[in-house]
């Protein structure tokens, strides 16, 4: 057998520079920050609600912008991502200057309830001109940026329906913390806007992953010897 024949045998493997996806868990875990982005995004919130009920406005804003100043510098320090950290603290720093300004600590949480309205309306608005902005993100964060998926009908439609999910759901839970602004429920709020933040979405970010890996894995028709 000849060196040309024998490399002609050998099974192709593939375009060399082509990367698999990552598994659910790394991709959960980078869209997370694992489990000290959860809880360092939760610290500042849980200092402020904790703060206010047993004290008064003013120290629980500045307890909680210290703690969020304090997290995302140790993480700085420690030549960490400081991503989710700056997240919190940009999100903790405008509802505790409002909150200030004010002198009513609901409108500590005011700046999250507009922009979970805002991000809702978005999804569902995306998904109405068939543009899913769940297709979009997963491209940016997932696929480096590629979006074949926009020339793929099957993935569209399941994007499409997977941005309505995402939509409905977070003006769901946000509708719940709007009607506890509302109500006047303070502290209720403050619990609410810790039990609907991160576990929602990280079960919305698992049926995402698990459903476009699913859909993308599913076997294509073989096609015929010659064709």
């Amino acid at each position: 057998m000849t060196t040309g024949q024998h490399r002609a045998a050998q099974p192709e493997t593939g375009p060399p520079d082509e990367e698999p996806l990552p598994t659910i868990a790394e991709q959960m875990a980078d869209q997370l920050g694992g489990w000290r982005g959860l809880v360092e995004s939760s610290i500042p919130v849980v200092v402020f609600v904790l703060a206010n009920v047993i004290g008064e406005l003013r120290p629980a804003v500045i307890a909680s912008v210290a703690i969020a100043l304090l997290i995302a510098g140790l993480r700085l320090a420690q030549r960490r991502p400081i991503r989710h950290a700056v997240n919190g603290l940009f999100g903790v720093g405008i509802g505790a200057a409002i909150a200030w300004r004010t002198g009513d600590e609901r409108d500590f949480y005011l700046p999250g309830i507009l922009y979970g309205i805002g991000y809702g309306i978005a999804l569902l608005i995306s998904a109405a001109i068939r543009q899913p902005l769940v297709g979009w993100i997963w491209s940016v964060l997932v696929a480096k940026g590629r979006s074949e998926w926009r020339d793929d009908p099957k993935l569209v439609r399941t994007f499409t329906q997977l941005t309505v999910l995402w939509g409905v759901v977070w003006l769901a839970k946000v509708g719940v913390q709007a009607g506890l602004y509302v109500a006047h429920q303070d502290t209720a709020l403050g619990v609410a806007r810790l039990a609907l933040g991160y576990p929602p979405y990280a079960l919305l970010l698992l049926i995402t992953v698990w459903t476009v890996r699913r859909v993308t894995r599913e076997p294509q028709p073989t096609p015929l010897p010659g064709a």
